[in-house]
């Protein structure tokens, strides 16, 4: 066939200058238009002498009570269209008109796309976040996921609540799928069908998997792993498979020995904590961490934080910190707010706010409350659930660092332990929102770490369940057609009440201006008014039933 995309490159310039004159004219037709119609009756306002007809014929036949159900049917509408815009901006934390303005209008007036709307309902990674650094929204292990079988689901069993998002389990399939199943061209039969089975959507399944990898070969390692994270119903028999895996373990897998050594180790040390044999894990803890040293993203010193405070061996505590609380290392809210209680540790049992003010505070007081501040500016989420202003639920297998989901995990944790030391606790509510105080614009500026990330709330929602309030900083300011559409059903109210209530009083003052001008114009815009408020409740309406 004929190649004819560049015969003719003077039609081709023809089409290209059409479409732009086309798209410049659509930006400025509603404006043409809207002049066009101002400009007619303009000019035919005498001829056809408007002004008579639309006072004797229109204006003067209408009663009170027509008003009253005018101006009454626009502030319901008015009031339909507030709880949908709140129930979104609640959900979505964005208003819906200005989002669909924006991302639907816009392009169609020529105009480009918004970014930070159209991110919306972006994946995790932030493609469509404005900020350059794509890593500020990485998603990671948690460090102390609970386990499915024992902890997930008997919640679920209780409350009848799915405690993990879809997204969230999606991204832990994809991570037992490149954990275990190393290279695909090496795949052995078990292996493709647990490569199948942390794929599968269905728990029972995924079991079902399980078992049949285990009738293929009874040394599958991994097919143990997924019977103690998911069939176990208790801790213990959790770790009764744990070490049947170990025992299994990768020795005739060597490519695949190290990733399942660590992790089944990892996870028998987490159910000697949980067991309550805590200086077993924190050995076994110790020991995974010098025999796999370069294995620091799997973060295992976070669970080994954990149990040392369980221990309440600050010391130990103060020694790991000392190691991972680095300039050069990542942070976590974990290293930053334990290395806050420590140094509030030492001084919150004397510490009162009203002694504070009259004296100064001392040095040891001002290392504490740098420390706080410090740990703050870093998650600013965690406050509220280590003071129990917010519930806690339980924590998700991913969580977004300086996000809402690592703030749930951490508090979840760690709460005990800052309840165990003496007026730490004061000490955080009496300080932690001075911090705000430090940072003028927490998303133009950083004080002791780079700017807090514009994409944070997108991620935990995706992560979070949805039956959770997902904690949102900064506060956003509520969307302008909100408080438009609050201030137009006030309006429109206060005008059907006293309609309704003074009808002769309201008619005599109708007349008393009848003659102005801006009064037909009211009447018009108020008609106006309403035919756009009944198309944009239609239209609400159905996207409500599409998205409920």
């Amino acid at each position: 066939m004929e190649d004819t995309t560049g015969s003719n490159p003077q039609s081709l310039g023809f089409t290209e200058k059409l479409k732009s004159w086309l798209s410049w004219s659509w930006t400025y037709v509603c404006f043409i238009w809207f002049g066009m119609v101002l400009i007619m009756i303009y000019v035919l306002w005498s001829p056809l002498k408007l002004q008579e007809t639309l006072t004797s014929v229109f204006l003067n036949t209408l009663t009170p009570k027509f008003y009253v159900a005018l101006t009454g049917t626009s502030s319901l509408i008015s009031g339909l269209i507030l709880i949908f815009e709140w129930w979104y901006f609640r959900k979505y934390g964005t208003s819906f008109i200005e989002q669909v303005s924006v991302s639907h209008l816009r392009p169609l007036l020529g105009g480009v796309e918004s970014s930070s709307t159209a991110g919306l309902f972006s994946s995790v990674n932030g493609e469509a976040e404005p900020r350059p650094s794509v890593s500020e929204c990485k998603v990671w292990r948690n460090p102390l996921n609970l386990f499915r079988g024992a902890e997930y689901n008997r919640y679920t069993w209780v409350t009848g609540k799915e405690p993990l998002t879809y997204y969230d389990m999606n991204l832990s399939a994809q991570d037992h799928q490149t954990f275990f199943t190393g290279d695909t061209q090496q795949l052995r039969p078990e292996d493709a069908v647990m490569q199948k089975a942390w794929r599968e959507r269905n728990p029972q399944a995924r079991i079902r998997a399980a078992y049949q990898a285990i009738e293929m070969n009874h040394e599958c390692a991994a097919a143990y792993v997924l019977l103690a994270e998911e069939e176990a119903t208790t801790i213990t028999e959790a770790e009764r498979l744990f070490k049947k895996a170990l025992s299994i373990g990768g020795y005739n897998r060597p490519y695949l020995y190290i990733n399942l050594l660590v992790y089944i180790k990892r996870r028998l040390a987490m159910c000697a904590r949980k067991l309550g044999r805590i200086k077993e894990a924190v050995k076994m803890m110790r020991d995974l961490m010098k025999e796999f040293p370069l294995l620091g993203m799997l973060n295992i010193h976070e669970n080994l934080l954990e149990a040392l405070l369980e221990l309440q061996a600050y010391a130990d505590v103060q020694a790991v910190l000392a190691k991972y609380d680095d300039i050069s290392l990542p942070k976590s809210a974990t290293i930053c707010y334990t290395s806050a209680l420590l140094k509030a540790r030492a001084v919150s049992d004397k510490f009162s706010p009203e002694a504070a003010s009259r004296r100064g505070l001392s040095t040891a007081e001002m290392n504490a409350v740098e420390a706080i501040h410090r740990a703050v500016e870093f998650n600013p989420h965690v406050p509220k659930y280590l003071l129990e202003m917010k519930s806690l639920i339980l924590p998700p297998e991913h969580i977004l660092k300086r996000g809402d989901s690592e703030a749930v995990a951490y508090a979840f944790f760690h709460l005990q332990h800052w309840k165990r030391a003496e007026g730490a606790l004061n000490l955080l509510h009496c300080t932690w929102e001075g911090t705000f105080r430090i940072i003028p614009y927490p998303l133009e500026k950083g004080h002791l770490f780079y700017p807090y990330p514009g994409c944070t709330e997108t991620a935990d929602r995706e992560l979070l369940p949805s039956f959770h309030e997902v904690s949102v900083y900064p506060k956003k300011e509520l969307p302008f057609f909100i408080l438009f559409t609050a201030g137009l059903c006030s309006f429109t109210a206060m005008l059907a009440m006293l309609t309704h209530q003074f009808p002769e009083l309201m008619g005599v003052f109708a007349k008393a201006v009848s003659t102005v001008t801006v009064y037909k114009c009211a009447c018009c815009f108020l008609l106006c008014l309403f035919i756009i408020q009944v198309l944009c409740y239609l239209f609400l309406a159905c996207l409500a039933h599409s998205l409920l």
